[in-house]
């Protein structure tokens, strides 16, 4: 595991530990704490002051605005409809897909283990419990939960 090169990480962030992480190609912004385990890929915008837990999973196409809380083991996909092979049976590479975009607004917490599928934004201040799977927009302000997620409350 490793921290490359053309990794852009801003000041007074923390990596708890280097030797864990593997990091490349993507901007982390300032005053952040990224835990042990975490991959996040090239192109991956990571604001100010997130805090990403230990074993979480960032590919390509994920947008993480400032004050994010990003939970241990959550993963987002950017894919919708993944398979190993073309329709000829030949092994899929990289421009036989279209990255889906993913963006977590400003103030958004999501929860221990969540998955997060593609395409899906997580607006201002919204809140993912633990252990959901978010298959659509999450509206800002709220709680949502479960498999599929749903709002269960507005947050005050």
């Amino acid at each position: 595991m490793s921290i490359a090169e053309d990794v852009k990480i801003g000041k007074n962030t923390k990596i708890y530990h280097p030797e864990t992480v593997n990091l490349y190609g993507c901007t982390i912004g300032d005053d952040c704490i990224v835990g042990a385990f975490v991959e996040i890929r090239k192109g991956v915008k990571v604001g100010n002051r997130v805090k990403i837990q230990a074993f979480a999973f960032i590919p390509e196409g994920v947008s993480l605005e400032d004050e994010v809380f990003i939970g241990p083991g959550v993963v987002f996909t950017n894919d919708n409809f993944p398979r190993a092979t073309n329709q000829d049976g030949g092994l899929k590479v990289s421009k036989d897909w279209k990255i889906v975009q993913t963006k977590v607004c400003k103030k958004a917490s999501i929860g221990a283990n969540s998955t997060v599928l593609g395409g899906v934004t997580i607006k201002m201040g919204a809140m993912v419990g633990a252990g959901s799977v978010v298959t659509k927009d999450v509206p800002p302000w709220t709680i949502v939960a479960g498999n599929p997620a749903k709002v269960i409350r507005r947050i005050k």
